[in-house]
C-alpha cells in the first residue's frame, strides 16, 4: 500500500511540558488509521504539527516520499492535509456554502459565485454520499450535520488526508453509525483518514491499523486485527483496566430526590418536559438513557436550581426544591456535574483553585466575612488534587491548560468533596478516555456506597448499563418506562429510545411499581 504521510522522530515542546517526544509514524493511501491514547498523551498536539497548527520542535515530515516543511494550515492544505477538530470552526449565522469557501478566493473576484459554489458542494456531496443542504445556515443544522459540512469544507479543498480529531464525542449513536459509513465511502474512493480517538470499540469498528501513544511517546503501531480491546487498554493506560465494573450490593435508604409531575420547557420555549414522576433513594444510581435532545439536559436543569418548572413539584429530603434558586439547591446538599465541562462545569480563565471553591467561597467553611481562610483553601485544594488525582504542577494553574480528562476531575473533585446528599451527574464522562472514564465510575460508585443519591444522565447505554441500579428511558421528554438494571433488556431498552415502545412504571416509579405491559 502506496505511503501518504511520514514523521520521522517528530517531538514537540511547550515551557515545562514534552506533548510529543521522538515519534514515528507513517500513514498509508486509502487506510483509516487510528490514533489512540488517554487525553494528554499527545494525539491533538502530534495531528497540529501535521496541519500547520503548531511547528514542530524537531524531527520531519514526508509528503509522499518529499520532506516538507509546514509553516501554517494553508500549507497543510496546499498539500491535500484537511482536519476537523473536535470543536468545529464554523461560522453559525452563515450557510453551509458561505462556510465551505470562507477563506478561498472567488471566481468572480471581489464578488461571490455561491450558485457556482452551491452546485459544486451538492456534486461533492452526493459522490460522498453526504447529505446536506448547502443554502441550510449552519445554527439550523444538528451537530452531526455540522461535522459532514466541516467534512465538506476539507474535500471542497481536495484533501487526500483527512484528519478527525475525536470526531464522535458530540455524536448521537445513530449519527456515529451514518459517520462511519461516510468514512467507509471515502477510504473507498482512494482517501486517507486520520482517526484521533480514545474510544477502544471504534478502533475496532472502523481502522484497519491503531498507534496508541501515551505520554507523548508511541507504545506501538498494530494491525485492529490482530489485538484486541482489553491489549489496547493495556497500552494506553500502562497498566490493566478493569473493562467491566463491580458493582456491589447497597442498601437503599429514605427517598432524597422526588419528582411529581414534573413539566419544563426549552430555550426555545417549548415543552421538553412532559409529566415525569420518579424517586431517588439513598445509595441508588438512578439511570436515564436516551438520545440526546430528549428532555435529559433541561430535566438536570430543572433539578439544580438552573431552569424553571412550570407544573409539577420537585422535592429533595423532604424539602421542596421547585424553582429554588442553583444556591439554594446547593445548600440542600445538592451537587451537579453539568453536561459541557467548558461552558457550565468550569471558568476557563480561572485557576484550578478558584474553579475548585467557585461554588462555596461564601460559605463559613472557607471564609471569614469577606475574608478567605487562606489555610484552609490550601488544605481542601490540595486534598482535592491529591484524591482526585488531578495532574497538574500546580493549583494556581488555569484549567484551560489542562486535558480534558483533568478538567472533568476538577469537575468532580469540587462537586463530590461536598459528600452531596444527591448528586446530578449529565454526561460524567463525555469525551473522557478509558482511564479517566475508569475513575470517573470508580468515584460514582464510592458516593453511592457513603449514601449518595445519583441521577445519572448518559448517552453512553453501556455507562447507565453498568453503573445504575435502575433505568429510565426518555424520548421527546416523556418517560417511556423504568425498569430494574438487573433485569434490563437491550432490545426493549432500544425500542423505548426510539418511542416505538413504553413500559407502565408506576407513578411516583418504585422497583415495586414496574411492571412490563
Amino acid at each position: 500500500m502506496t505511503e501518504l504521510l511520514r514523521l520521522e522522530k517528530l517531538s514537540k515542546t511547550f515551557p515545562g511540558v514534552v506533548a510529543n517526544s521522538n515519534i514515528d509514524l507513517d500513514i498509508r493511501k486509502g487506510e483509516i488509521h487510528a490514533l489512540l491514547g488517554e487525553n494528554g498523551a499527545g494525539k491533538s498536539t502530534l495531528m497540529n504539527c501535521v496541519y500547520g497548527v503548531y511547528l514542530p520542535t524537531s524531527g520531519k515530515i514526508f509528503w509522499k516520499e518529499n520532506e516538507v516543511t509546514i509553516h501554517q494550515a494553508r500549507d497543510a492544505i496546499e498539500l491535500g492535509i484537511g482536519m476537523v477538530h473536535q470543536h468545529f470552526m464554523l461560522v453559525p449565522p452563515l450557510s453551509v456554502a458561505e462556510n465551505v469557501i470562507l477563506g478561498l478566493p472567488s471566481r468572480r473576484e471581489p464578488f461571490l459565485d455561491l450558485n457556482s459554489v452551491e452546485g459544486d458542494i451538492r456534486e461533492c456531496a452526493k459522490r460522498y454520499h453526504l447529505n446536506v443542504d448547502p443554502k441550510a445556515f449552519i445554527w439550523q443544522l444538528p451537530v452531526g450535520i455540522q461535522q459532514r459540512v466541516e467534512i465538506l469544507k476539507a474535500l471542497y479543498r481536495n484533501a487526500q488526508l483527512l484528519i478527525l480529531d475525536e470526531p464522535t464525542a458530540v455524536l448521537t449513536p445513530n449519527e456515529v453509525v451514518e459517520l462511519f459509513n461516510v468514512l467507509k465511502t471515502l477510504v473507498a474512493e482512494g482517501l486517507s483518514i486520520i482517526f484521533i480517538t480514545h474510544k477502544l470499540e471504534e478502533v475496532m469498528a472502523v481502522c484497519d491499523r491503531v498507534t496508541v501513544l501515551r505520554d507523548g511517546h508511541k507504545v506501538a503501531t498494530v494491525d485492529t486485527a490482530d489485538t484486541n480491546k482489553q491489549e489496547l487498554a493495556r497500552m494506553m493506560v500502562g497498566r490493566e483496566v478493569f473493562l467491566n465494573i463491580d458493582k456491589p450490593e447497597v442498601e437503599k435508604g429514605d427517598v432524597v430526590l422526588s419528582i411529581q409531575d414534573l413539566i419544563a420547557e426549552d430555550d426555545r420555549g417549548l415543552t421538553a418536559i412532559k409529566d415525569i414522576s420518579f424517586e431517588i433513594r439513598h445509595g441508588e444510581i438512578f439511570g436515564i438513557a436516551g438520545v440526546d435532545g430528549n428532555g435529559q439536559t433541561e430535566l438536570a436543569d430543572a433539578i439544580a436550581g438552573m431552569r424553571s418548572s412550570r407544573q409539577g413539584k420537585i422535592t429533595v429530603n423532604g424539602k421542596d426544591a421547585t424553582n429554588r434558586s442553583p444556591r439554594e439547591i446547593l445548600e440542600m446538599n445538592v451537587s451537579y456535574i453539568p453536561p459541557d465541562r467548558q461552558h457550565m462545569g468550569l471558568l476557563m480563565d480561572f485557576t484550578i483553585e478558584e474553579n475548585l471553591i467557585g461554588k462555596t467561597f461564601w460559605s463559613k467553611e472557607i471564609a471569614n466575612g469577606v475574608f478567605l481562610k487562606e489555610k484552609v483553601i490550601d488544605q481542601f485544594v490540595d486534598k482535592a488534587i491529591h484524591d482526585f488525582d488531578v495532574r497538574t504542577p500546580g493549583s494556581d494553574l488555569k484549567v484551560k491548560l489542562l486535558s480534558g480528562g483533568n478538567q472533568q476531575k476538577v469537575v468532580l473533585a469540587r462537586e463530590l468533596s461536598r459528600k452531596p446528599d444527591l448528586l446530578i451527574a449529565s454526561q460524567p464522562t463525555r469525551g473522557l478516555d478509558i482511564g479517566a472514564t475508569e475513575y470517573v465510575h470508580r468515584e460514582m460508585l464510592e458516593a453511592r456506597k457513603n449514601g449518595a443519591a445519583i441521577l445519572l444522565i448518559s448517552t453512553e447505554l453501556e455507562e447507565v448499563l453498568s453503573l445504575s441500579d435502575r433505568i429510565a428511558v426518555m424520548y421527546e421528554g416523556e418517560i417511556m418506562g423504568i425498569v430494574s438494571a438487573k433485569d434490563a433488556d437491550i432490545q426493549l431498552i432500544g425500542e423505548m429510545m426510539a418511542g416505538v415502545r413504553r413500559i407502565d412504571s408506576g407513578t411516583p416509579s418504585t422497583p415495586e411499581t414496574e411492571q412490563v405491559k
